[in-house]
Formats: structure tokens, sequence, C-alpha cells
């Protein structure tokens, strides 16, 4: 075995940020202990039943003052995980961290870090994907920005069935494995035989979990002298002891099996809370059991725990919408949970609103309050176009594309029912500069066409050719990211079953089968696109300046493009000032409307060529665009080498000039029926927003009308962002939205920062 240690950046330091509060001798115990329970295990879901039950509940953190809701998680380097956020997927190995844990460590113990290093490089989930999927040429691992297309293994998209966990609670859960499990052993079916019995070691693992925090709240009762303190302790026990043996009556007892249950499967998105805890929350309040402010004070502590795992581009909590079981109790939790939202101020959770016609407007106009205190918070999904678009683009029906949720950055999945997660990346514009050139990056001057036949600078004479060679190009992209998707899949499946998550996917105790082994009801994936918007515009700017005005040969402009401009300024001047997507006009949104059509269409229809149900493109950036961008040649835009592209699916940075409302009628014309979600940002001056709210409210519902199928506001002090950048010690709580998620503007990068400030600010 070799014991080189593969550096993986994709995985997020979460520790970094969370110290663990076990002393490193125990750190390691608990690592070693982890890793001879997947050495001696040979079956699979045994092994992660074996592996899990020494990580849960030892793993989890002491109550903390304000806590009403318990459940805090450390996170090793070493351990189980379905994203980068917290450490890796399936069985993992972080193998920086780890070797940095050496410096925790007395020097006599190195040598048990090195064995465990030597056998977790063999065995590391995602870095036996890499070895085995990776081509040195065109295809790079997440994120090494080189590359016009990166890969990578997770499984970030989950969304459990938490209303079949709260209908049914642990023992209902039980009976319903219990039962599968009689019909697999009537069949002989040694495979289903254990995973139901591994299902069934989960909820014994839930239980030890629930027990352990019992045992919290106890010793926090005892010690504490407020008599406030002592009642919540009490009612945290009585809450868990009830949850232990029966489905939740209550809404704390709702609270706390669906939370514990997510951190023990490590899903860090949070399904539509509204619909499984709303019928809960009324019940408690129609009795008299709490007020709206204890309501409110559960819910600001529930969400502390999310913001407190510090995910960045996760967290997701999802209210409103079509589809939910009972609208009008729902509706009681989302207004609550808006203003627990606005008491908290918090970057996490990812808190989203789901609109549409009919909706109780109470509800719509308490999150444009919010949005006006320059939360970023609810970010607004227009079910009335979002339900109709998936279903066209996951081929269908109403009722399941009612369960759509966005994750992450804001790709859709079905909840409870679906797998989308991203595990593939393209840079459109870094692929446009090498289709541009013949198949040469200017960027690091290495072929990057992967074989693909494209017509070299001299040969090029007609836009037509131009976009021949792009389209060729993208399509060899398209195969070697739909294959590298769904080999992800097949990898994972067979080296971890998913288990936790299993359990609350559609069908998978049904089918008896684990979540990427046959047992999701549909198997999908996700490719974020990034650039879109600067490749547009390149494209534009090459077929006015140089085919149409005839102002400068293609072989000038690909010059011009390997020397970034130098020498060329008035070429520059020209490219800038062709037409520019964000200000609705035909010329450049015609050709957007044909390439973001030729791109999401052709990843569609890649799904059924290797086996998956559905592949879709995600237009959802995060500070991706910025870091791609530093690793991008100059553009035929304008836009210099290394500066950042444009995000997700907006103009480019101050290159809508005609308004706001031009800039949405740009936007609508991308149709979301053949995508799987994208981002659309904008930026108000709180003078606007807060003293001409019923023009903004205007501008929101004509977007809307027209097709808009999400809005991410952020709402600012004019003049505020520009002072932050330079006095970042002025403002450390102005939360700015990036792309997918949202931060505090002065812990960004400072280009990151400079992109954000750019954006055209409507005032």
């Amino acid at each position: 075995m070799s014991s080189k240690i593969e550096n993986n950046p994709s995985q997020v330091d979460v520790n970094k940020k969370i110290p663990c509060e076990k002393p490193a001798n125990v750190q390691l115990q608990i690592m070693e202990a982890y890793t001879r329970a997947h050495h001696n295990e040979s079956d699979l879901y045994q092994r992660e039943v074996a592996c899990l039950s020494e990580l849960y509940p030892v793993l989890f953190r002491q109550i903390e003052a304000e806590d009403c809701v318990v459940g805090r998680l450390d996170a090793l380097p070493i351990g189980f995980g379905s994203v980068t956020s917290v450490g890796g997927v399936g069985h993992y190995c972080n193998f920086d961290k780890l070797e940095a844990f050496k410096s925790e460590l007395a020097a006599a113990d190195h040598p048990r870090v090195d064995e465990l290093l030597t056998y977790w490089q063999e065995r590391d989930t995602r870095s036996i994907y890499f070895r085995q999927t990776l081509t040195e040429t065109t295809l790079g691992k997440f994120v090494d920005v080189n590359y016009p297309a990166i890969a990578t293994a997770r499984l970030s998209g989950m969304y459990l069935d938490y209303n079949t966990l709260i209908d049914n609670g642990i023992e209902g859960m039980r009976a319903r494995i219990n039962d599968q499990l009689s019909a697999a052993k009537k069949q002989a079916d040694e495979k289903a035989i254990s995973l139901h019995g591994a299902f069934l070691g989960c909820f014994d693992i839930v239980e030890r979990v629930i027990d352990f925090h019992i045992q919290l709240c106890v010793q926090e009762l005892d010690k504490t002298e407020d008599l406030t303190r002592k009642h919540q302790m009490s009612d945290l026990i009585d809450a868990l002891t009830s949850i232990r043996s029966s489905k939740p009556k209550t809404f704390l007892e709702g609270i706390q099996l669906s939370w514990l249950y997510s951190l023990c499967s490590g899903v860090v998105n949070f399904g539509r809370m509204d619909d499984y805890l709303g019928d809960l929350l009324v019940a408690d309040l129609d009795a008299g059991r709490i007020t709206e402010r204890q309501a409110i004070n559960y819910i600001r502590s529930h969400y502390r725990l999310i913001e407190a795992r510090k995910t960045t581009v996760n967290g997701r909590v999802v209210v409103g919408g079509m589809g939910r079981r009972n609208p009008e109790a729902a509706d009681v939790y989302c207004k609550l949970a808006i203003q627990a939202v606005r008491e908290n101020k918090d970057t996490e959770p990812q808190f989203t609103l789901r609109i549409y016609k009919g909706m109780n407007q109470s509800v719509y106009q308490d999150a444009l309050d919010a949005i006006g205190e320059g939360l970023t918070y609810p970010i607004l999904y227009n079910d009335d176009v979002n339900v109709p678009a998936v279903m066209n683009s996951m081929q269908i029906s109403q009722s399941d594309a009612e369960h759509y949720v966005p994750f992450g950055c804001g790709e859709f999945v079905l909840s409870g029912k679906s797998v989308g997660t991203p595990n593939t990346c393209i840079n459109i514009l870094k692929i446009l500069n090498i289709a541009l050139t013949g198949g040469t990056d200017f960027w690091d001057g290495k072929d990057k066409s992967g074989g693909t036949a494209l017509l070299k600078p001299e040969q090029v004479s007609s836009f037509d050719d131009v976009m021949q060679n792009y389209k060729d190009l993208l399509d060899h992209y398209i195969e070697l990211t739909s294959q590298a998707q769904s080999f992800s899949y097949k990898v994972m499946n067979q080296e971890v079953g998913f288990l936790f998550t299993s359990i609350l996917t559609d069908d998978c105790i049904g089918r008896s089968k684990s979540l990427l082994d046959g047992g999701v009801y549909k198997l999908g994936g996700t490719n974020e696109t990034y650039g879109n918007t600067n490749a547009y515009d390149s494209l534009s700017a090459i077929k006015k300046v140089i085919f149409e005005d005839k102002k400068y040969s293609y072989v000038e402009l690909i010059e011009a493009l390997r020397v970034d401009f130098d020498g060329y300024d008035r070429m520059k001047y020209d490219l800038i000032n062709a037409p520019k997507f964000g200000n609705d006009d035909t010329y450049v949104d015609d050709i957007a409307v044909e390439m973001h059509e030729y791109i999401c269409n052709g990843i569609k229809d890649s799904a059924a060529k290797v086996g998956m149900d559905s592949y879709l493109v995600v237009i959802i950036n995060n500070q991706v665009n910025t870091e791609w961008g530093r690793a991008t040649s100059a553009s035929a835009d304008g836009r210099h080498r290394g500066v950042y592209m444009s995000n997700a699916n907006n103009p480019q940075s101050g290159a809508d000039k005609n308004g706001p409302t031009a800039m949405l009628n740009s936007l609508v014309k991308l149709k979301a029926e053949v995508h799987a979600g994208s981002v659309q940002n904008m930026k108000f001056s709180k003078n606007m927003y807060q003293s001409k709210r019923m023009i903004v409210e205007a501008l929101l519902d004509g977007y809307f009308e027209q097709g808009g199928p999400q809005i991410m506001v952020s709402v600012v002090g004019k003049g505020e962002l520009e002072d932050a950048y330079h006095n970042p010690e002025k403002y450390p709580n102005l939360v700015v939205r990036v792309g997918g998620f949202s931060a505090k503007f002065v812990n960004l990068d400072k280009d990151v920062q400079l992109e954000i400030l750019n954006r055209t600010l409507n005032d």
C-alpha cells in the first residue's frame, strides 16, 4: 500500500472553525476504533453500522448555555459523511487535517497517525473514485480550476422524508423495517437481510444518541440554579424520553427527533420544516402547551444549531409552496420562523420561501420585511414557474414536482425521493476560450481539446465556424462529465450504503435496496456551469466586432487574447462596448438563449446514456465563479486574464446599463424548464427598498409573472459595501449574498468582495 498522502482540496476543514472539544488522545482513540471497525467487518452494511457506532454518540458535544434544543456534533479527520462540509463522502479521511493533527499529539503517538494515513490512503471513498476516473488531460479534481471540467464524489443533495419519521416515530419505523426483514428471510435474500438488519442497527444508534442527550440534560438540570433553565431541561428530558418509545406528539419532540436523526445521517439540508413540524406546532399552540414566544425560541435555538455546523453553502430550510399536507398549519410555522430568522441574523440556515399565486400574503409580506432589514433571507422561489419546470426537466408528475426543494447553492431535488448532487462542474467560458484557439488553453499553454477535431484560427472564416467549434468542444466535456457523474455513484455504492439516508428515502425500505443500489425513486445528477454570461457576451462581441463590423481579423482577436490585450486597447474597448447580456437587447440575448438551451439540453439528454434518470444543468455559482476566473485566460467580452467571471446567469458585474427591469427581462428569456436551478441576484439600496417599497414589489411581481424562477435580494446602504471593503473593522456583521450562499462581507476574499461590490446597485 502506498503511504503517499493525497491532498484533497475539496474537503472543507470544518474543524478549523469548530475545534473538537475532545482531547487529542481521545480523538485519536475514536479514529482508531473507527478504523478497526472498518477493517474487521467485511459486510458492506454491517461495517457501516459498526463504524457509525464508534462515532455516535461519543462525538456529540456538551449543551451550550442558550440551547433549548439539543444536538451539537464534532467532526474528526476520519469518519463518515456525505458532503465536503463534514469532512468527505462515505468513509473519509481528510489527509491534510490528519497530518496536521500530529502537532496536537506527543511525538510517541505520531506512528499511530502514520498507520491511519497508510490505511486510509487506499480506502478513502473519494480517493478511490479519483484514482479510477480522472484523465490527466481534460478532467480535473474538484476544485482544480486549471481544468475546463472538474469532478468529485459527494452526496450533498439529500433531503430526508421527515414526514415519515415524524408520523411513525422510532418504533413505527422499526416495525416497517421488520416487516421487510421477515419477507427477505422468507426469500433467503442475504443482501436484503443484511440491509434491513443494518437499518435496525441505525435505530439502535439513534436510541443511544437520545439516551446520551437525556443524561446531558440531567447534568444541566442538576447544576443550574436558574428556574427558567430548569424548566427548559425538564421539558427536554420529557421530550427526549417520549421520542425514545413513541412518535412525536409535541413541537419540541418533532424538532428533537428530526434534528438528532439528521446529525446521525450526515445530511446538511433539512427539508420543508413547516410541512413536517407545522401540525405539531399548531397543536401545541391550540392546547396552550407553549406560547408563540416559546415557539420562536425553539426555532431560534434549532436554527443556531444549524448555524453552528458552518456548512456555508448548505444548511437549507425550505418553507412554503405547493404540495404541503396542511398549508394553514404550515404557514403558522412560516411566520414564526421568519421572525426567528430576523432575530438570529445569522448566515445559516439558508432560509428559503417557496411562493405561489394564492399563497398567504401575510407570509409574503413578512418575508419582504425581513429582506428589507438586510438579512438576504428568505430566498424566494416561484412555484408557478418551478413546478412545471421540474415536471419537464425531470419528466415527472405534478404531485412529484411539488416536492422539489433547492439544496446547497440552489440545485433542485425531490424531497425524500431523489438524488441530484452536483459531482461535476464545467467552465463554459474556459471551454469557449479553448475552442476559439483550436484547442489550446492560453492560461497555461496546454492542449485541452481532448482529441476533439477543431478548426485552427487561420481556418475560421465565419461566426458559424466559431459556434461549431464551441459546440463540438462542449459536446466532448458534456460526455466526459456525464460519465464521471454516473461513475461517482457506482464507486460510492461499492463502498457505502448511506444507511441513515436510505431509511428515509423513497423507497429504499420497500425495495430492500440501499440508496445508490436501486433504492432511490429517481437517481439524478447535476452539472454546475460557470462563466455562462461571459461566454454569451464573448460570442456576441465576436459576432458583432469581428464578423459583422469587420474591425479586426479573427487571427488578430486570438493574438489579443493570448497576450491579455497588451497593445490591443482599442480592440478591448470595442469588445467591451459590444452588446452585453442584461440589457434586454435581443442581439446578445438571442445568442444567450441559443447556447443556454444547447448546453442544458445536451446535458439533459446525456442522462439516459449513462444510466441516470436525470442529469441537469445548475447555474447556481458560489464563489467558484471568482476562483475559476483566476485560472481563466482573457475573454472576448473584454475581460482580462484572471478576473472573476459573472455569477450564475446574472449579467457580468456592471454590464447591465438599462436598469433593473431590462436586466430581469433578459434573465427570464433563459427558460427554467431545461435545468435544475439557477440563481438570480439583485442588489437594492436601503433607500429604494424602504422608501419605494411598492415599486420594488411591482418589479418583483412582474419578474415572477414573466417566468422568473428565483430571486435573492441584498439590501445595503449606499456606499456601505465600499466603506466595508476599505474599513472592514467597522462592518463585522454586514451580510451579503455571494451566489448560492450568504456570508459576512468582511470574511470574503478581496476579489470576491470586488465582484459583489461591482454588481449594479438599484437605487
